[in-house]
């Protein structure tokens, strides 16, 4: 229920360019200085001024429920905390007048008590008001109003009596609800009424009929409208319909129903979605197709709905404006309808205004750019009054939609807001300007120790804040010079980095903050460590089965360092198995085993750095004893040539001996003495059972043939060679494959093929004809001839224009026949100019979306690949540690917008975008800096217990190592554990982010407890961490606690119990020797086991019991405990989908009622419900 800007607010939307006179702008801005940005540090806040800065409010449009508290959210935040108050109607709202209404402590949220009066008494317009000494923020308009579901008027409907195969409209017209209801057609027994593409509803809830059938003939059509904010549901008078078949349906084309009129218009708002509807009747039923005129529906957000009668499309842009056509058709013809669709758009953001520190004297700008259908009117107001009628600043000039500070000086601090409007709604941004004067402040703890692995990077931070901004400058050791230039890279956040860090690079480093205000210094220490290194690797392993594997693996590593060796077996841990013995050096595998294959790693971790190497361990079965022997075959022999022709030949063959295996093929190779001698082909294969092949040869080979044998063991060797066969010459059959045209300068197009081979030639003389013309511009083909290449290059060409391109085999004896022209391109360029317009909208904390103006088409100069955006983290809003690596994803095809994910939450980044096409990328857009907003924090750092006392107990952490916002204190939890592992009531102790430790009173004595603990932001909780702990015991009990088995009392009856025991059995066992059936038998003799006599519920044992594969309840028990029942048949029954309610019909034939259907209503009745089918009443609600 919010609808919130933060600090460095709000919403950015793609727009359109900017006017010349916003050129000038620019050119202005570009010696302004830039604005500061206060870091999130409590140390440096403390104590800062802070205008007031809206950071929660409710919606614009707020519906409430008439049943509960209206509550209308305010909050707000500044230095000092701001007083809030509100207007209604445009007039002052005194709050202190009216008991109903309270204010929250230290909020301007307010919650109205309507209980005993009506909720419409509190409609109207609601605005918030924030204001400090440094200045005022207000809110949106926040328009409240009351949900409303009025009854559907008493009528007296006639039964409708229509003739088989006509059109028919039921009509529903529900009572006009806020919001409007959901309507849905039922019969009396609560089952929705099957619709088809010939029985449908319409949007406006009536039920059309294309044309009825006689089983449509009933007494219980009811239409049921559904009102969500009041939950209850309304019912009109049941329709009965009565279908006449004394006469033959005669079929007709389809005519359309709605709309009513040939043509009509739709107006739908940017972002929205569009939904147009077209219902046809006819004989047989028609069917409905949609279309565009002016060109496709937009693929990815259009969706048919009610069996093709509605068309819908999601995120409307401009682009979906114009004609849509509607087509019903059956086999007696067709009719069309168009709709002509025009989009408007309220305001929406281009670049909404963000708040302003700065320091006396400095300039500065505040921008608000919207844009809209109507052009959105920006209106600039001061702590909310109309800016016109503030305070005259010298400073300030007002130019349309920016606001310009020259030379500020202090007392000018204030809340600018920014209003932009059309007649379909309005945007409006909050910002202040905060003027300050601060000496620098050091935010890196001083003495801090960065350890870097040699030859990586190494980052030095030296985060500062002060107004006017510190300039800072490094100093190593005892030196004077300043760090800058090669191998030191000073960044504009301060950060100090070396590339390429050395040993030499250790050592103390001093960073110097200054402004005209004040000077600061911190010092830190940079530690240069040696690489850990694998010197001797894991080698391949090939074992037998029960044999012994072992792997060795030694280490270099910085002798500072503390290294941990990991082996993992498939990038998992290794088996639980006695068998794998872990060494410092080595891992030994006794015993091998079949699953005992795979890749082993070696991993050696150190704090800084690891290095990993692997192998594979091969087990293999002891050699068995050899019984029956299989070879390859033996190779063909007696080849010979018969039926010679042009160009076929058959081969024939005696098979040599198979060895104990049959032969499953044959297989026939060549070798082309003219061409390729010495080089073996294959031809063809034939089936083992063959002796003979047909042959189809190519002209202009010098042929001879050989055979191999295939059985499962293997290939023969090869035959004998057959005699040669020579084919005569002829011209090409074919032409070169794999034609193409790209070129590798801009100027020039390359025409490159696959050349043919010696047996494809055909003949002597081979050459390449190699035909271009530039396409829709030349009528004439140029044409190369070329011998013994594979490509040709054209020169002079223009840059990446289109060329049909051919290329024709020729030889001594004629040409190939005439090829099919290919579509090539000439050289790309390197794009001219960089993407327009980049914005960064902000999803969530970890997700944000970039928006870019694509560039034209003419600028490309080449194949348009996509886009690249290129963004890295500047520093985090919270540690203020140092800049990420750069990142880039890559937007194939001409999108104008992507995702970044996976970004952190609560940081800065700096993103541009690129279009790039074959040859490369284009120059950079400006860096667009955003912010990412706060997240849930990580875990804490640890939980400790200590001090453990009979009543008390103290509970030590540490703050999350990812803090993802500010902390806004925690959350403890704790209960009980009694002897039996049962948990007890759960007590929870909210604690201020400030503290580190806490001590839990009044607990009881040797008792254990559970502990949960976790840190919170505004955006929520973070994990939880667990820890457990046992108060001491009252040294008072313990001492009266004495252990029974060392007492000599008890000691004695255990020895006499056991005696007794031993004479017992003795007398069993001479009593069975001599035949006597001794007590227990005599026993069982006289009763039959218990365990198979029937049970009788009156005598208070159980019924009889089955224990089936169905697991059938037991005999005369009731529904099961959770309520359910069996259904019906019908998928679509409205018992299937209630969960119990107290629903009744009124008088008039209404259906009002609870349908919230929460699931603790039904388990605060579990185990006494009876098998009765749930309140049809909630069974409606599945049908929203």
């Amino acid at each position: 229920m919010r609808d919130t800007f933060t600090d460095t607010s709000a919403m950015e939307r793609k727009g359109n360019c900017l006017p010349y006179k916003g050129a000038l702008l620019v050119v202005f801005l570009g010696h302004m200085i830039t604005a500061l940005e206060v870091p999130l540090d409590p140390k440096v806040l403390e104590g800062l001024p802070q205008p007031p800065t809206i950071t929660q409010q409710s919606l614009k449009d707020y519906i409430i429920d008439p049943r509960e508290n209206i509550v209308i959210h305010c909050e707000a935040k500044g230095k000092p905390h701001p007083s809030f108050s509100w207007t209604r109607n445009g007039t002052h709202f005194d709050i202190d007048k009216d008991s109903k209404v309270i204010m929250k402590p230290n909020s301007g949220t307010l919650v109205i008590d309507i209980s005993g009066e009506k909720a419409e008494v509190y409609e109207g317009v609601y605005q918030c008001t924030a204001r400090n000494e440094h200045g005022t923020a207000v809110s949106n308009n926040i328009v409240i109003r009351q949900s409303r579901s009025p009854l559907w008027s008493k009528e007296r409907i006639e039964p409708i009596l229509v003739q088989e195969g006509m059109p028919l409209v039921l009509l529903c017209r529900p009572p006009a609800g806020l919001p409007p209801p959901i309507i849905f057609w039922m019969d009396n027994n609560f089952q929705r009424l099957p619709q088809s593409s010939r029985v449908s509803q319409a949007l406006n809830g009536d039920l059309y009929f294309s044309n009825v059938l006689p089983e449509d003939t009933r007494n219980d059509y009811i239409c049921y409208a559904r009102f969500p904010h009041t939950q209850t549901i309304q019912q009109k008078q049941p329709i009965s319909v009565r279908v006449l078949s004394n006469t033959p349906a005669t079929e007709r084309r389809p005519t359309i129903l709605v709309p009513s009129v040939p043509s009509s218009t739709k107006m739908v708002l940017r972002g929205e979605v569009l939904e147009l509807e077209c219902i046809a009747e006819g004989l047989p039923t028609p069917e409905v197709f949609w279309s565009k005129e002016s060109g496709d529906l937009p693929s990815g957000r259009t969706t048919f709905r009610s069996f093709q009668k509605t068309l819908r499309i999601t995120g409307v842009t401009e682009a979906d404006a114009g004609d849509y056509r509607c087509t019903a058709r059956n086999h007696l013809g067709s009719v069309h309808h168009i709709v002509t669709v025009t989009v408007k758009a309220a305001p929406y953001w281009i670049s909404a205004p963000r708040n302003l520190i700065l320091a006396p004297k400095e300039n500065g700008v505040l921008i608000c750019r919207a844009s809209g259908n109507p052009k959105p009117v920006i209106t600039w107001y001061m702590n909310g009054i109309p800016i016109e009628n503030a305070p005259k600043d010298p400073s300030r000039k007002v130019e349309d939609d920016s606001i310009i500070f020259s030379d500020i000086q202090t007392g000018s601090s204030a809340v600018y807001q920014c209003n932009a409007s059309n007649e379909y709604g309005y945007l409006l941004a909050n910002a202040f300007v905060n003027v300050l004067a601060e000496p620098p402040r050091l935010l890196t703890p001083p003495n801090k120790v960065y350890q870097v692995i040699r030859n990586s990077p190494a980052l030095l931070d030296c985060a500062a804040f002060g107004s006017p901004t510190p300039n800072i400058t490094w100093f190593k050791d005892s030196q004077t010079s300043i760090l800058d230039g090669d191998p030191y890279v000073l960044h504009e956040n301060g950060t100090l980095e070396i590339h390429v860090a050395q040993s030499m690079n250790s050592g103390k480093y001093t960073c110097v903050a200054m402004n005209s205000l004040g000077k600061k210094e911190n010092h830190v220490y940079l530690e240069v460590k040696e690489p850990t290194r694998i010197l001797k690797q894991p080698e391949y392993q090939v074992v037998q089965r029960n044999g012994m594997a072992m792997f060795e693996c030694k280490v270099k590593h910085d002798p500072t360092l503390v290294p941990t060796m990991t082996w993992l077996k498939d990038s998992g841990e290794l088996p639980d198995d006695e068998r794998f013995v872990v060494d410092s050096e080595s891992l030994t595998i006794k015993d091998v085993t079949e699953r005992d294959e795979g890749t082993y790693t070696c991993v050696m971790n150190t704090t800084l750095d690891q290095d990993s190497a692997s192998a594979v361990l091969t087990v293999i079965e002891p050699t068995p004893t050899p019984a029956i022997v299989y070879e390859q075959p033996d190779p063909p022999t007696d080849l010979e040539l018969t039926e010679e022709q042009a160009r076929s030949i058959q081969l024939t063959w005696i098979p040599g001996d198979e060895h104990n295996s049959p032969i499953e093929k044959f297989l026939i190779q060549y070798e082309d003495a003219l061409h390729q001698p010495s080089v073996w082909h294959n031809l063809t294969e034939v089936p083992g059972t063959k002796t003979y092949a047909h042959l189809k040869l190519s002209p202009y080979v010098h042929y001879s043939f050989r055979v191999r044998a295939v059985n499962s063991v293997g290939y023969s060797q090869p035959s004998y060679p057959s005699r040669q066969y020579k084919t005569d010459p002829a011209a090409p059959d074919e032409n070169p494959s794999k034609v193409e045209g790209f070129g590798t300068e801009h100027n020039n197009l390359v025409i490159s093929w696959m050349p043919l081979t010696g047996l494809q030639s055909n003949g002597p003389g081979l050459q390449y004809k190699v035909i271009w013309r530039q396409q829709d511009v030349d009528k004439d083909w140029t044409s190369v001839t070329v011998a013994n290449v594979s490509k040709f290059v054209v020169s002079g060409t223009p840059t990446f224009v289109p060329y049909e391109v051919k290329v024709q085999a020729v030889n001594d004896y004629g040409s190939a026949p005439e090829p099919e022209a290919v579509i090539g391109y000439s050289g790309e360029d390197l794009p001219m100019v960089a993407p327009d317009s980049v914005q960064v909208l902000v999803q969530n904390s970890t997700l944000a979306e970039v928006h870019w103006e694509p560039v034209p088409p003419a600028t490309v100069r080449g194949r348009l690949k996509g886009y690249k955006v290129y963004y890295w983290k500047e520093k985090s809003l919270n540690k203020q540690n140092h800049h990420e690596e750069q990142q880039v994803l890559t937007f194939s095809g001409n999108k104008t917008h992507g995702m970044l994910p996976g970004l952190h939450p609560y940081s800065l980044y700096t993103a541009n975008v690129r279009v790039f096409n074959g040859k490369g990328e284009g120059p950079p857009s400006s860096n667009q800096q955003f912010e990412t907003p706060e997240g849930v924090p990580g875990p804490p750092a640890f939980l400790k217990i200590t001090n453990p006392n009979l009543d008390s107990l103290t509970l030590e952490w540490g703050p999350p190592l990812d803090r993802n916002g500010r902390l806004t204190g925690y959350t403890l939890k704790y209960q009980p554990i009694n002897n039996t592992n049962e948990l007890g009531p759960i007590e929870v102790v909210a604690l201020p982010a400030n503290e580190t430790n806490f001590t839990l009173l009044n607990l009881k004595y040797s008792t254990r407890y559970k502990f949960y603990f976790n840190a919170n932001t505004i955006k929520g909780s973070g994990p939880i961490i667990t820890e457990e702990a046992v108060t001491i015991m009252d040294e008072a009990m313990a001492s009266r606690q004495v252990d029974i088995a060392t007492q000599g009392w008890f000691i004695g009856l255990m020895c006499a119990i056991a005696l007794l025991i031993l004479v017992l059995l003795i007398v069993c066992f001479i009593k069975r020797n001599k035949g006597g059936k001794y007590p227990v038998k005599e026993k069982e003799d006289a009763h039959a086991d218990p365990e198979i006599q029937p049970m009788k519920e009156d005598d208070g044992t159980f019924g009889e019991y089955s224990d089936t594969e169905d697991h059938k309840p037991l005999q005369g028990s009731r529904t099961p405990s959770n309520g359910t029942v069996k259904k019906d048949d019908s998928d679509d029954s409205l018992v299937d989908y209630g969960e119990g309610g107290d629903g009744q019909f009124n008088e008039d034939g209404s259906f009002i009622g609870q349908y919230s259907g929460k699931k603790e209503k039904d388990t605060a009745n579990e185990g006494n419900e009876s098998s009765e089918a749930p309140s049809p009443v909630n069974a409606m609600n599945s049908f929203v």
